[in-house]
């Protein structure tokens, strides 16, 4: 019964819908344990890209089950839509490949209201919010005034919680954040349409994934963003609202601790970050230009420009000790291909000392400096490449390099966007 937990090692955008793509082909089910449609997931297949926000990743491979976990917060009318044109893809099929937790929790248009507006509000001080409403939804789940899916198919309850809250809600928006109010009728009438469509789909995926896993089902397990956005270990308050790390699979899934057995953490061969906070290897000139040029470093989801910057093994060092991560998918390298000298960060000096572990306050990070090691690049494509053999022997360097800094296998290697530009070096399904 092997569940394989896929998280990103850095501040997300590290390509793990390539990576969870690739593995899907070995899992039965694939599931979605935290965030909502602030993530994008970008997928490659025969030239086609396809972005998801809120349907797993395996949904490309055919007969694959996809679940929405407990942990998701969930916007009806985006995932409708998405599911509308995945179907038009030929994808999901039967509604029996699809199944949504219900005690997700639901995002409402008050909670998008109220977070685009606190994001205005704060000016220079923004945090960088995708504005879809994530914030303010967990926000209500942990202040016990949320809908979730089970509430949404009760009437009376359902009914009850909006007219409640919306009341609360509008006082905030035109009181605090001087925003228009929402109509309780419209929204009603909107989500009543929602509940039909997503009635098909609902079940206990708890109850759902143990049976799986008790009948030897292989389970593929994604989160959203990647370790340095969790809320407790990454760099708050620039973080994401929610736990990104490979514990919150458990709490996101109702997956038993001792069922997971692998953490695979998705890594690029460099570094990026979408919106504000400190970036320690973050590049203001030229390079940094060439990174995200080559490497299309644009949102899937806001397509806004990513930040760019060297590897940093600090970070990655962190990621590999707080999840637990018995092997590393390497994704970009190829985009390092005509750089003459590559650097690597392997600490941090901060008032003249050195820092070897990721620090929790804001103001010690920004004032830390990187502590750099120089490698030679190389100038061959690398996308042809299949094995270790095929790689040039300054990549292959560079590679072993980043095992040792990191404490962590190389367990696959991605030398383009494509599904067959891949080196696998260890499935961690066990599967040949």
């Amino acid at each position: 019964m092997p569940a394989v937990v896929v998280v990103g090692a850095q501040w997300g955008d590290e390509g793990k819908g390539k990576v969870v793509d690739l593995l899907a082909q070995h899992a039965d089910i694939i599931a979605r344990y935290q965030g909502g449609n602030n993530a994008g997931h970008t997928l490659v297949v025969d030239g086609r890209k396809t972005v998801l926000h809120l349907v797993p990743s395996g949904v490309l491979h055919p007969g694959k089950i996809c679940v929405i976990g407990n942990g998701v917060v969930i916007d009806p009318a985006v995932l409708l839509t998405e599911i509308d044109e995945l179907r038009l893809r030929g994808c999901l099929g039967s509604d029996d490949l699809l199944k949504i937790s219900d005690r997700a929790h639901l995002i409402m248009p008050y909670h998008r209201s109220i977070d685009q507006a606190r994001e205005r509000l704060r000016g220079e001080g923004r945090i960088g919010t995708t504005g879809r409403g994530i914030g303010p939804t967990y926000e209500d789940k942990m202040a016990r005034i949320g809908i979730r899916v089970a509430d949404f198919f009760d009437d009376d309850t359902f009914t009850d919680a909006l007219r409640r809250t919306i009341e609360e809600k509008n006082a905030y928006l035109s009181g605090m954040l001087k925003e228009q109010t929402l109509d309780f009728e419209a929204i009603h009438r909107e989500y009543q349409a929602f509940r039909r469509r997503l009635a098909p789909y609902v079940c206990d995926t708890a109850v759902y994934l143990h049976a799986a896993l008790h009948a030897s089902k292989r389970v593929l397990l994604e989160g959203g963003q990647g370790t340095m956005l969790d809320v407790d270990h990454g760099t708050y308050p620039y973080v994401t609202s929610s736990n990104t790390v490979a514990g919150a699979a458990c709490t996101g899934t109702g997956i038993a601790p001792n069922q997971i057995t692998s953490v695979v953490g998705i890594v690029k061969a460099y570094t990026t970050r979408v919106g504000s906070g400190p970036f320690p290897t973050e590049l203001h000139d030229d390079l940094g230009k060439k990174l995200r040029q080559d490497g299309d470093e644009f949102g899937a989801t806001t397509g806004r420009p990513r930040r760019c910057g060297w590897f940093d093994a600090v970070v990655v060092r962190h990621a590999v000790r707080l999840n637990g991560m018995s092997g590393l998918a390497l994704t970009k390298i190829d985009v390092l291909t005509g750089f003459d000298t590559i650097r690597v960060c392997t600490g941090y000096e901060f008032n003249g000392q050195r820092l070897d572990d990721f620090p929790a306050s804001s103001a010690v990070l920004r004032a830390s400096r990187p502590i750099y090691e120089e490698w030679p690049g190389w100038k061959e494509p690398l996308n042809q490449a299949r094995s270790l053999s095929d790689l040039p022997a300054n990549a292959r360097a560079y590679i072993r390099r980043l095992e040792e800094i990191t404490g962590a296998p190389m367990i696959m290697i991605s030398v383009g966007a494509g599904r067959d530009e891949t080196i696998l070096l260890r499935n961690p399904f066990g599967v040949p």
